[in-house]
């Protein structure tokens, strides 16, 4: 059976590690799930990823980071764009996520991009999730 929000699955994966203490998670791959992997490593969310490569579809592997304490890096993700409910913004109209304490990842025409990288690129577009 095929899954209505991927990317949604992904994110759910990635806070149920954390709030398990997982070191890692493994995620079905898909090219849009790999940039926003990419995104998280470029903010510092995460300490990496890799590509598993299997006969079928390939799995992505993300390193969850923590901190001093073990605290998690990550304390808040939620997907904002949904498949019933899309959520478009202007480049001056992007929100920002806790004052600036957090991202936004933006599906520009230039590709996924945080929300301060759309903002400087004059670029709005779909708004697929925050972090925290």
């Amino acid at each position: 059976m095929s899954m209505s929000d991927p990317l949604a699955d992904m994110l759910t994966r990635i806070r149920n590690a954390v709030m398990a203490k997982f070191d890692s998670v493994e995620i079905p791959l898909s090219n849009v799930k790999l940039d926003v992997a990419k995104v998280l490593k470029d903010e510092g969310y995460i300490l990496g990823y890799q590509v598993i490569e299997d006969k079928v579809q390939g799995t992505l592997k993300v390193d969850l980071k923590y901190g001093p304490d073990s605290e998690p890096v990550i304390t808040g993700i939620k997907r904002v764009s949904k498949p019933g409910l899309r959520k478009y913004a202007k480049a001056t109209s992007i929100p920002k996520v806790l004052n600036g304490m957090g991202i936004s990842i933006i599906s520009t025409s230039k590709g996924l991009a945080t929300d301060k990288t759309a903002r400087s690129l004059n670029s709005g577009g779909e708004i697929i999730c925050e972090v925290w």
